[in-house]
């Protein structure tokens, strides 16, 4: 889990997610591209995928290739799983 926290510390890393909310499945140039057009990053491409590479450690990047091309797809399943750590359960109601 403390992956996750560091992944989501940093903010380029949570543009990136930001990106692939927006656009599911795009590839390290498209999330360059989108990076520095939307939120004026000026990052290296060896940058973005250093970022990229922490939030697929942390489990909310998933790679898949196809040929020469490598396209990431958001997982929310992390966050999802530290939400309900310390979610609290609704009160009955005594109706």
């Amino acid at each position: 889990m403390g992956d996750v926290f560091k992944a989501i510390a940093d903010p380029t890393r949570r543009a990136i997610l930001d990106e692939l909310t927006d656009r599911d499945g795009q590839t390290l140039f498209e999330l360059c591209a989108r990076l520095a057009s939307k939120h004026q990053m000026g990052s290296t491409r060896q940058a973005i995928s250093q970022h990229v590479d922490v939030l697929e450690a942390a489990g909310l990047v998933r790679t898949r290739r196809e040929g020469r091309y490598k396209f990431h797809h958001l997982d929310t399943a992390p966050l999802r799983q530290i939400a309900d750590r310390w979610s609290v359960p609704e009160p009955e109601d005594d109706r």
